[in-house]
């Protein structure tokens, strides 16, 4: 789930803490798992192969490739690290999941029957996830199914949803100073986008069918069909 210079996932105590601290980060990370496997399975086969960008940590491709047993994936992300936490988090599906490091650029060619691209775009700019979109529209099959989710700029003061992201992850008793810091810090070092720009970047790329499915504090979430190339 890295991708980009921007990653913070050089970062050893980030990288030892992911699988814990994660589905507390993103409400309704299990449930979000479970829609994205099922939004693919109505485009995608019982032998699907799935293209997984950002697949370090492992946890959606765990979460896949338990729901669905016929289902084989390919994944990339650019940090060794994070793509060690993936290898041990699917093990019991090592026959079924190819981890390669690198960005979308040293995916193969495919054609994929589905992708996903999870809590990754919002570490790339503008041009960067244009490019990311891109380069999965080209490796998907006509009809293939891409779902995407990250953190997106709403409103005209994103900080303030940023900051209800991380007193959420807190879930105790909220210090709310340190959440809005945090929050503030966040929202000026991710290059976020608003909804319609990422929607807009998804028909740009070749995308069709956009449709947003899951909405939860700063996060958001897209389905969409590729188109022909």
């Amino acid at each position: 789930m890295s991708q980009g210079n921007q990653s913070p996932f050089a970062n050893a105590t980030v990288v030892a803490s992911y699988a814990q601290d994660t589905p507390r980060r993103v409400p309704g990370l299990g449930d979000l798992h479970s829609m994205s496997t099922l939004l693919l399975s109505e485009q995608a086969s019982s032998a699907a192969h799935i293209l997984v960008v950002g697949a370090g940590g492992g946890l959606e491709t765990k979460a896949m490739a338990e729901a669905r047993p016929g289902w084989r994936f390919t994944g990339v992300d650019p940090s060794a690290a994070m793509l060690d936490l993936a290898r041990l988090a699917v093990l019991p599906f090592a026959d079924r999941v190819d981890l390669l490091q690198g960005t979308v650029d040293e995916a193969p060619a495919g054609p994929f029957d589905g992708a996903t691209c999870l809590l990754t775009l919002h570490f790339l700019d503008r041009s960067e996830r244009l490019h990311t979109l891109q380069e999965i529209h080209r490796r998907l099959r006509p009809g293939a199914r891409l779902v995407i989710a990250h953190h997106a700029a709403l409103g005209p003061e994103p900080r303030r949803w940023m900051a209800r992201s991380v007193a959420f992850a807190d879930r105790g008793a909220v210090d709310w100073a340190q959440a809005q810091a945090s929050g503030k810090a966040m929202t000026e070092r991710l290059p976020l986008l608003a909804p319609a720009e990422d929607e807009a970047l998804l028909g740009e790329a070749g995308f069709v069918d956009v449709a947003l499915f899951y909405a939860a504090l700063s996060f958001r979430g897209w389905v969409a069909d590729a188109g022909p190339r």
